[in-house]
C-alpha cells in the first residue's frame, strides 16, 4: 500500500474520531442523564455548547498557532482532545462534563483544518478534491456507524466507556501520524492582521455566507428528523436506526460525489442542487401522509443538501493558496467554524416554527434557508468570474 494511500486512510480515521466525540453525545443522552442527575434537556445543551464552542474557538487558536511548526501543532492539539475526551468519560457530574466537552470543541476545529491543510500538501493536485470528500466522508460515517457503535458500547458496558473507546482510536492515531506526516512543510507565516485579510475579501466571505445558511438549510429540518419520521410519517420506534442508517448511506454518498463535483464543474454546477433542494422542501410538509414518497424525499435532500461540502472546501483552500498564502490553514477552517454556526441558525429556527406551525411544516422554514443560498451561489459565481476577468482580461477568461 502506497504512503499517500496510508495517509489517506489515517486523515479520515481522525475525521472519524472527532465526529464520534461530538456526535455520539445524542445516542447516549439518557444514559449521562440519568448517571449525572440531570435533565435530558442539560444534558442536550451540551450538544450546543459544543457546536458554539467549537465555531468560535477554531479561528483563534488557528490564527495564534500559525506561526509554529505545523506537525508540532497539530501533536498538541490533539493530545489536549485526547485528555478532554478522557475527561468527559471520568466525567462525576454535569460542571465535569461541561467543561471536558469544552476543552475537546476548543480544538476540535483546528485539528481538522490542520489535516484538510496536510491533505492539500500530500495530495497530488488531481486528488485533492477527492481526498477532501473522504475526510467528510469520515464526519459522516461517525454519525452512521460511531453513534450505534457508542450506544451499542454504552447500553453493554456504561456511557464512559464509549468516550473512552474513542480514547484508545485517538491513541492509535497519534503514532500513524507521527509516522506518516511530513514533519516539515513550506508555510508562509504572518501577522494576526495578515491571516485575517483573507475575510476580507469577497470570494470569501461570500462563500462563507453560503456555508452558513446551507447548514442552516439542512439542520432546519434534520433537527427533527426523529419526530418527522415517527410522528408525521407514522414509522415505529424500532425502525427508526434503520431509516437513519438509510439517511447516513446516503450523506456518505453525498460527500463522494461533491469530491466528484469538485474535480468536475465545481461551485458552477452547484445552482440546480439548490433548486432541487427549495421544491423539495416545499413539497414535504404535503407528502408525509405517505411513508414511502416523504421517506424518498428526505433521502434526496440528504444526497444533495450537502453537496457543496468539497467544491466550497477546495474553494476557500484554493483562493488561499493562489493569493493569501500566509492564510491557508484559517482558510481551511472556514468550512467547518461557519457550517457549525449554521447548525446553530438552523436549529434555533426549526425550534421555533415547531412551535409556531407544528413539526409537519418546518421544511419551510429550511426553503427559505435554500432560496437565501440559492441567491449565494449564484453571487458567488458571479464574483468569480469578475475577479477572473480582472486578473486575465483575455477574450475567453472564464
Amino acid at each position: 500500500m502506497s504512503k499517500y494511500r496510508l495517509q489517506a486512510i489515517v486523515f479520515v480515521l481522525v475525521a472519524f474520531m472527532l465526529g464520534c466525540n461530538e456526535f455520539m453525545v445524542v445516542g447516549i443522552l439518557s444514559d449521562i442523564a440519568t448517571h449525572l442527575q440531570v435533565s435530558i434537556a442539560a444534558v442536550g445543551y451540551l450538544v450546543t455548547v459544543f457546536a458554539t464552542v467549537y465555531a468560535v474557538s477554531t479561528p483563534f487558536i488557528t490564527v495564534l498557532t500559525s506561526k509554529y511548526n505545523r506537525f508540532k501543532v497539530l501533536m498538541i492539539l490533539i493530545g489536549i482532545f485526547w485528555v478532554g475526551n478522557t475527561l468527559s468519560g471520568f466525567a462525576t457530574n454535569y460542571w465535569f462534563m461541561l467543561v471536558s466537552r469544552v476543552i475537546s470543541a476548543s480544538v476540535a476545529g483546528s485539528i481538522i483544518s490542520l489535516i484538510m491543510t496536510f491533505a492539500t500538501t500530500v495530495a497530488p493536485r488531481n486528488k485533492r478534491a477527492s481526498l477532501v470528500s473522504w475526510i467528510f466522508a469520515g464526519f459522516s460515517i461517525a454519525s452512521v456507524f460511531g453513534v450505534p457503535i457508542g450506544t451499542t458500547i454504552s447500553t453493554a458496558y456504561g456511557w464512559r466507556y464509549a468516550f473512552f473507546a474513542v480514547s484508545v482510536v485517538t491513541i492509535v492515531i497519534l503514532p500513524l501520524l507521527f509516522w506518516l506526516l511530513p514533519k516539515r512543510v513550506e508555510q508562509v507565516q504572518g501577522s494576526i492582521r495578515g491571516q485575517l485579510s483573507l475575510l476580507k475579501d469577497r470570494r470569501i466571505y461570500v462563500g462563507i455566507a453560503l456555508v452558513l445558511f446551507t447548514a442552516a438549510t439542512m439542520y432546519g429540518y434534520y433537527t427533527y428528523i426523529r419526530p418527522l419520521l415517527t410522528t408525521s410519517m407514522g414509522f415505529s420506534k424500532t425502525s427508526l436506526n434503520i431509516l437513519l442508517f438509510l439517511i447516513g448511506i446516503m450523506n456518505i454518498i453525498s460527500n463522494k460525489w461533491s469530491g466528484r463535483l469538485a474535480e468536475h464543474g465545481g461551485l458552477r454546477a452547484l445552482p440546480k442542487f439548490y433548486v432541487v433542494d427549495i421544491i423539495v422542501l416545499i413539497l414535504l410538509p404535503f407528502t408525509l401522509s405517505s411513508k414511502i414518497i416523504g421517506f424518498g424525499l428526505i433521502l434526496i435532500l440528504s444526497l444533495i443538501v450537502t453537496i457543496s461540502n468539497s467544491p466550497m472546501q477546495m474553494h476557500f483552500l484554493n483562493t488561499a493558496e493562489r493569493d493569501y498564502p500566509q492564510s491557508l490553514v484559517l482558510a481551511s477552517s472556514l468550512n467547518s467554524i461557519f457550517f457549525n454556526f449554521g447548525i446553530s441558525l438552523g436549529s434555533a429556527t426549526g425550534s421555533i416554527l415547531v412551535g409556531v406551525i407544528g413539526v409537519n411544516h418546518i421544511s419551510w422554514g429550511a426553503a427559505v434557508y435554500a432560496v437565501i443560498s440559492l441567491g449565494l451561489i449564484w453571487l458567488l459565481n458571479s464574483v468569480i468570474k469578475t475577479h477572473r476577468s480582472k486578473r486575465d482580461p483575455s477574450p475567453d477568461a472564464d
